[in-house]
């Protein structure tokens, strides 16, 4: 019986860490902007448009 505790533990220990590993792409989601204004990476915030 206690074999089965202890599977049972390890299993809701490492699900959790197994469903985040399982979604590579969760990290680089697209950021969109409003109107009249680009994302900027270098200090990933939204600033206006400047063309010319």
């Amino acid at each position: 019986m206690k074999i089965y505790a202890l599977i049972a533990a390890s299993l809701l220990a490492l699900g959790p860490a197994a469903a985040l590993s399982a979604c590579p792409a969760h990290s680089e989601q697209a950021m969109s902007c409003t109107s009249g204004n680009v994302w900027d990476s270098d200090t990933e915030r939204c600033v206006p448009n400047v063309t010319g």
